[in-house]
């Protein structure tokens, strides 16, 4: 059996809502970032398709100059969907003129910090407590940490950037 690659289409009606479920279930409603709110319907976005399947997803905004990643994920690992993506949201970002491409990962993230540290991504800023933020725009409680991967507490948000 060969080997196929992985092929990047734009996110289409055929495949919005499985995606949007998808994003709902790991990172619960709505996605916040640096304190905003951001409706995932109203975003851009690309799918990775591997062998007919859909393996991941990119959504992202372009405002004010700059593009901001809001999601990616990735399904099944060394495949070079998460790349992909990452380099297809890039080409997009420097066909409008965007000053920079930027993203937040939380703390406890420590696979995709390393992941974007990789792909040519500088942190730019590190947001202290930034998850209080989040939680009360969440209506999650306030008391206690809520912990993440490796049972990390989150904290703390990570911005990192590619300037264009």
């Amino acid at each position: 059996m060969g080997s196929r690659s992985v092929e990047i289409k734009a996110l289409d009606r055929e495949y919005k809502e499985s995606v949007m479920r998808y994003v709902l279930s790991e990172w619960g409603g709505p996605i916040v970032t640096r304190g905003n709110i951001i409706s995932i319907y109203n975003l851009q976005g690309f799918i990775a398709m591997y062998n007919g399947e859909l393996i991941g997803a990119v959504l992202y905004e372009i405002k004010n100059g700059d593009c901001e990643i809001v999601v990616l994920y990735s399904l099944k690992e060394s495949k070079g969907s998460g790349t992909t993506l990452i380099n297809t949201v890039l080409e997009v970002a420097r066909s409008n003129a965007c000053k920079r491409v930027w993203l937040i990962t939380m703390n406890d993230n420590t696979h995709a910090i390393r992941f974007y540290q990789r792909r040519g991504f500088s942190l730019k800023a590190v947001h202290i407590n930034a998850f209080d933020a989040t939680r009360e725009l969440k209506g999650l409680p306030m008391d206690g940490d809520i912990l993440g991967i490796d049972d990390i507490p989150i904290k703390h948000e990570f911005e990192f950037e590619v300037v264009l």
